[in-house]
């Protein structure tokens, strides 16, 4: 007697008529909720990326040293003379963090900060350093930090994306919020955050010559074709990700435009999170929007900002750059936590690499990858807490050094996911978003 195998997918065409099948289609874009390795102290995660190198020394990383030898040479073969910080720096909260005059508003939640002091990478320029910091890996296309998380634990909500990006870092390479070899379901959905005057929030989302039930109609037969031609494909990850996003798109069709309706906000939280007010409102909506997508169930959300490469002209250029940000993170972190939502997000604070503590320019900083800061808040992390110290001057990690792949099997644990065991099988073999590196920075946990 023989036996015919039935393939996943026939079974599903023939179950019921087809309508497992079609079950399946629907759900292809996002993956429901799946089972960590163990339990989660983080359910989602907000990344804020200062793109552009951030200065630890004029920040995070208070350097009395380097104040007191500002001018003298420096032993770095370009005869190169150290800079002091043009701030003051002063010790916060009861935790006594060294926190920069820059940061006067973020300063007041010193106490929910925890801080890496002692980052390094091996990607000095910003082409090798950005995919390195959201994929692992500087040269090859890896999927993104986010697309793993969204692979490893699937999405809350079916009525939006469980990875959203509102800061495009394709020109440094298209896949630092995408996902490579995944598929491409668990890519980021990129949304504008400028409100009617910078366009629709997601491109193309809302066709203007179609009412909802004609489109309804039309994203039915679109189904159908592209059902067929599934069935006769073995895998096609591209067209089940097709099939799911059309469904999803007529979705959030409804789902975005209401979160992203700022007029049911206070103007007390608008004032807060500095939206209408010049240099902080373009931040200030990504924060708040980051918030409320937060709340509303997505796992994965990337914002931030750019102009962060401070080659020269650091002071006029710096204090823009912060002023930009410090409030509108401030008001995150005291939205999150006055909802009791901080305990269980884990926010993350970074850039790709630090600046030198020596002059580029004479009044710049050149590319540091041997010493950065990163401060994470809330998600199981340790409050008020320094982790690493950096040398005298800030230019290179000497005790407690935490790699980017190290940053990145931390975040997975606090998120239920085990580094180790999140693979996928690709090309003969298993990959992982920290290949064969990283070790979780258990000191910095609770």
């Amino acid at each position: 007697m023989s036996y015919s195998v039935l393939s996943r997918r026939d079974m599903l065409r023939l179950t019921l008529g087809g309508f497992g099948y079609t079950a399946l289609a629907g759900l292809t874009a996002q993956a429901a909720p799946r089972v960590p390795h163990f339990p989660a102290k983080a359910q989602r995660v907000i990344l804020l990326y200062m793109q552009g190198g951030v200065s630890h020394v004029d920040t995070f990383d208070y350097k009395p040293q380097l104040q007191a030898d500002h001018g003298k040479a420096m032993a770095t073969g370009k005869a190169a003379k150290l800079l002091a910080s043009p701030w003051k720096f002063k010790q916060h909260g009861e935790s006594g963090q060294w926190i920069s005059e820059l940061f006067p508003r973020l300063a007041r939640s010193a106490d929910d900060l925890c801080v890496l002091t002692a980052m390094h990478t091996e990607a000095q320029a910003h082409e090798t350093a950005v995919p390195m910091f959201h994929t692992g890996n500087a040269l090859q296309a890896r999927p993104s930090l986010g697309a793993w998380v969204l692979y490893g634990l699937g999405a809350e909500t079916e009525n939006l994306p469980g990875f959203i990006a509102m800061n495009s870092l394709n020109r440094f390479g298209g896949n630092n919020q995408g996902s490579a070899f995944l598929p491409a379901s668990y890519q980021a959905t990129f949304v504008r955050p400028g409100g009617k005057a910078g366009g629709e929030p997601v491109a193309n989302l809302r066709p203007a010559h179609l009412n909802s039930e004609q489109q309804r109609l039309q994203l039915a037969y679109l189904q159908r074709l592209n059902e067929r031609r599934l069935l006769k494909d073995e895998t096609n990850h591209d067209l089940e990700a097709f099939i799911g996003s059309y469904e999803m798109g007529f979705k959030m069709q409804s789902a975005v435009p209401e979160l992203m309706d700022l007029s049911r906000e206070t103007a007390d939280t608008l004032k807060s999170y500095g939206i209408g007010a010049g240099n902080t409102d373009s931040f200030g909506r990504q924060c708040l929007y980051a918030r409320k997508f937060a709340e509303a169930g997505v796992r994965f959300i990337e914002i931030g900002t750019g102009g962060w490469d401070h080659h020269k002209d650091l002071k006029d250029e710096m204090e823009q750059s912060a002023a930009a940000v410090d409030g509108p993170i401030a008001a995150l972190l005291a939205d999150l936590k006055q909802r009791d939502m901080l305990k269980d997000t884990l926010i993350v604070f970074a850039g790709e690499f630090g600046r030198t503590p020596f002059a580029q320019f004479d009044n710049g900083r050149d590319h540091n990858n041997r010493a950065f800061t990163v401060w994470l808040a809330g998600g199981g992390t340790k409050p008020g807490h320094r982790h690493g110290v950096s040398d005298h001057y800030g230019g290179e990690g000497l005790e407690g050094r935490v790699h980017i792949h190290d940053l990145h099997a931390t975040i997975l644990h606090q998120l239920g996911l085990d580094h180790e065991k999140l693979t996928y099988r690709y090309s003969g073999r298993d990959f992982r978003l920290t290949d064969v590196h990283g070790n979780v920075v258990k000191d910095i946990l609770i």
